[in-house]
């Protein structure tokens, strides 16, 4: 049984930063390409960025050079480092775990407001 868990979300200002964070359970966190989408409300889910296990990444446009995405096997983890918010970038972020099977978290609300 494998659970997804995403932490780290809220309210920040334009122009400031947030970390999420995504825990991956009951699996062997290694085997699997991480990878967190958003959706804002009246769109469609979108890739935000992703992280094989061997560590290659890749980002949506709109979020190269403001977002990093990282794992650390060792904690089970992914992260997602956001920078230089826009409130564009206000959507629910689910984390992805994709090997065998494909698992969702339920998401964590990032809010950019002033």
């Amino acid at each position: 049984q494998v659970q997804v868990v995403e932490s780290g979300g809220g309210l920040v200002q334009p122009g400031g930063s947030l970390r999420l964070s995504c825990v991956a359970s009951g699996t062997i966190f290694s085997f699997y390409t991480m990878g967190w989408y958003r959706q804002a409300p009246g769109k469609e889910r979108e890739l935000v960025a992703a992280i094989t296990k061997g560590g290659n990444t890749n980002y949506a446009d709109s979020v190269k050079g403001r977002f990093t995405i990282s794992r650390d096997n060792a904690k089970n983890t992914v992260y997602l480092q956001m920078n230089s918010l826009k409130p564009e970038d206000t959507a629910v972020y689910y984390c992805n775990a994709r090997w065998i099977a494909d698992y969702w978290g339920k998401g964590t609300l990032v809010t950019v407001s002033s």
